[in-house]
Order: structure tokens, then sequence, then C-alpha cells
């Protein structure tokens, strides 16, 4: 019998003052409950019941005891409805983690209608544009872009994104549409990426080639180069989701479509399947079918 066993036979005996009808309470033959307080006593090393033939009563240390193991269970029992409720209903803090831009045009507004959705629910998101090992910094849901290494965590495809060459329709229209990617040694580009002098752009999935591109202008973040070229300064590269608000202005047209590589897919990387909380299966479930429906992510 184990401690917790122990306990809830040593309460059903003071409170029916008998082993038997403890026993009888939860089912047990009166010797399995004998034996159950008899092993707690040798634990505890003292004494909780003084016996006569006809009953039992509780000495003074028993009925500390009684009260102290009535705790006990009651906070046990708090602790496995908290458990089953937190399985069962999305409460708590969701903790979430993503690229910076991704998270801005997408995960944000995805984040607040589920938030509106389940009040019960508050969220923390790390916006970063690098790999955050979820178990070690304690984050529930991770959006991934591209290939995923070997992993026990869970993952949904929501999505893939490309790499694409951008300008302005009013750049496009005066200095021309590259038609191959050796066409691009002669436009103005600004690179999205702190990078040496020459760039190499790989295109094409089945039979890839490397071209070399020297920008004439390096810039540390994609939405500084998105900027530049939307003002029609010249052409930049980046991931397609990146510039889908200005695809849909009609700001920005895409380039050398034919020429791209293999697209990187999207996934939500989570932990414990199945079994994970309420609050992650339906953020999951939630993200899953709005990222899904957004046509630049598809």
């Amino acid at each position: 019998m184990d401690r917790l066993q122990s306990l809830e036979v040593f309460i059903a005996v003071a409170e029916a003052e008998s082993f038997a009808g403890g026993a009888r309470s939860l089912g047990l033959s009166a010797p399995s409950a004998t034996r159950g307080v008899n092993a707690l006593e040798e634990r505890l090393g003292a004494r909780l019941f003084s016996r006569t033939t006809r009953k039992v009563r509780l000495t003074e240390l028993g009925k500390a005891y009684l009260e102290d193991a009535r705790h006990v269970l009651a906070q046990l029992q708090a602790a496995d409805d908290a458990a089953a409720g937190a399985a069962l209903t999305p409460v708590g803090t969701l903790r979430i983690t993503c690229s910076n831009e991704f998270g801005r045009i997408y995960v944000a507004p995805v984040l607040t209608e589920f938030l509106d959705t389940y009040p019960d629910v508050s969220a923390q998101v790390l916006m970063v544009d690098r790999i955050v090992n979820m178990i070690e910094e304690g984050f529930d849901v991770a959006v991934r872009i591209g290939p995923l290494p070997s992993s026990g965590l869970s993952a949904v495809r929501v999505g893939s994104v490309r790499r694409v060459v951008c300008g302005s329709p009013d750049y496009l229209a005066r200095h021309g549409v590259p038609r191959s990617p050796a066409d691009l040694a002669a436009h103005q580009i600004a690179a999205a990426a702190p990078v040496t002098p020459v760039s190499e752009w790989r295109f094409g999935s089945q039979t890839p080639q490397t071209v070399r591109v020297r920008p004439r202008l390096t810039v540390s973040s994609a939405a500084a180069a998105i900027a530049i070229a939307r003002e029609g300064w010249g052409l930049t590269r980046v991931l397609s989701y990146q510039i889908g608000p200005d695809l849909q202005a009609g700001t920005l047209q895409t380039v050398l479509e034919a020429f791209e590589p293999e697209p990187l897919p999207i996934h939500l990387v989570h932990l414990e399947g199945r079994r994970a909380p309420a609050k992650i299966r339906s953020f999951v479930d939630f993200a899953k079918a709005r990222l899904r429906a957004i046509s630049v992510l598809n």
C-alpha cells in the first residue's frame, strides 16, 4: 500500500472509528486497512490510534495528523482538478516564439483574435531572428520557417514561403523586368543582409544555378531593404511573406518567379503532442486554420 492510499485508509478508519467500517467505505478488507494503518504508524514511529476490542480512537497525535492528512488530500485533489481543467479548457499563459517580421505581420493578428476568443488565456511572444531552444527557454509554441531537424517535438505544417526578387512597379517600368538571373547584373541591388560586397544568389530547384550580384547598398534588416525597394530605388531579395502586404497593395511585385528555389515550409512546433495542455492545442488548431487561409503563405 503506497503512502497516499495509507493516508486515505487512515482518514476512513478515523471517521468510522473502526477498521472494518473504514475498510468497507473504501472497498477494502479489514485486514488490508489494519496493515495500512500499521505501516503508517511504523513509518511515523508513533501511535495514531488507541485500540479496544470494540472501536478505535485517535490519539492526541492522531487528531493533529488527521487534520494535516485531510489538508494534504484536499491540496492534491485541487491540483488534480486544476491539471484536468487545464487539459480540457484553455487557461494560463501561452509562450510563443517566432521571427520578427512573421510575428509582426501574421502571428500578432492571429494571437489577438485567439485571446479574444479565450479570455482565460494570456500570452507572451518573443519575436527574434534566431532559433530558440523551446525546452531550455520555456516556450510552448514556435513558428519555424525552413526544414525541421529531427526532434521529439510535434509539428504542424501551415504553409510555405519563397525566396523572391522584387521591385516596385515604377522601378521595373524605368529599368525593365529581368528575364533571367543573369540580367540582375544590369540592376541596382539592395541586399537585405550584412554580407560582403560580392553576394551569391541561388536560383532554380531542378537545375540550380548561382549568380553573383554586387549590391550597391547593403542593409542589416529585411524591413529596410523592402522599404528601399518600395521607394523605387532598386531590387531586393527577401522571403515572400515579408512582402505579403506589399504584394496585395501592388506596391511591390516579384520577378524571376520561374527561377525560384524550392519553397521553405512553415511549421507550428509545440511540446507534448496530443497530451499538451488545452491552451497549446487550442492555439495550434486556431492558428493553423487562419495561417493556411492566407494566400501569400501557400
